[in-house]
């Protein structure tokens, strides 16, 4: 805008520009014609410019610094939850290690009924799985030994045949394997020796029963034992000619 200004003291008309102050108009000035003047939309626009440097644009600001706290932050959470996880890791350890040395100490056990006990005592088989592999490595736990044990205790002491003690070896989960050594121990001969002891002291319990009978009871017996077929019958024979021998009369007395 162009404004005349009166004469100077030296009687002359000059002309000067309007100061211009935009920043206390709610909106730019117009001048002649209706358009902006050059010279206050190159004053306005430094403001503008500025403004939009010193704050964040409506889609978001891509702060690269703001992010870090957040992470850090995850980074101290999940390091704490690691550090718990470790710690049960390592009681549920010790626990499994303490109940398998105790129960082994007090009898044979095979890997299967440990897991058992184990899964009763509510522990991770994520945990003790690998602590009954080092105890295993260890020889602490060994089922090739615990079925070579049964099978002989089981002969000797309580006089099962093969079939009997399979049987229990199998109830305890032990590989077939395994089972199958344990009664190549076990010869025919020893079966049937075995088998003999046990017909002739039944055999003196029967000497009141008429033969029938007594071979009757004598076979339940030696085949609820875990005898086969062709063991029991010659285990009987074998009673029964004893039986002769000490003149039993074969007669049932009431």
């Amino acid at each position: 805008m162009v404004v005349r200004f009166p004469s100077s003291p030296e009687g002359e008309e000059g002309e000067r520009l309007a100061p211009v102050t935009p920043l206390r108009r709610a909106a730019p000035d117009r001048g002649c014609g209706g358009e902006d003047h050059p010279s206050r939309r190159s004053a306005a626009r430094p403001v503008v410019e500025l403004a939009s440097a010193e704050r964040p644009s409506a889609g978001g600001w891509n702060n690269t610094w703001g992010g870090e706290p957040a992470a850090s932050a995850a980074s101290a959470l999940g390091a704490g939850t690691g550090d718990e996880i470790d710690e049960e890791t390592e009681r549920q350890t010790r626990k499994t290690t303490g109940v398998a040395i105790r129960q082994l100490a007090r009898r044979g056990m095979s890997r299967w009924e440990l897991e058992q006990l184990l899964n009763k005592r509510e522990i991770d088989p994520e945990v003790y799985a690998p602590e009954l592999d080092r105890l295993e490595a260890m020889g602490v736990i060994d089922d090739a030994s615990l079925a070579t044990s049964l099978a002989f205790t089981q002969h000797s002491r309580k006089g099962l045949g093969r079939t009997a003690i399979e049987q229990e070896l199998k109830r305890r989960h032990i590989d077939p394997l395994l089972i199958e050594t344990a009664l190549s121990d076990i010869g025919d001969d020893d079966e049937l020796e075995r088998a003999t002891e046990l017909a002739v002291k039944r055999m003196g319990q029967l000497s009141s029963y008429d033969d029938e009978t007594a071979r009757r009871r004598l076979h339940g017996f030696l085949s609820r034992k875990g005898y086969a077929s062709d063991v029991v019958r010659k285990a009987m024979d074998a009673a029964f000619a004893g039986r002769r021998s000490r003149g039993g009369s074969g007669v049932r007395f009431q």
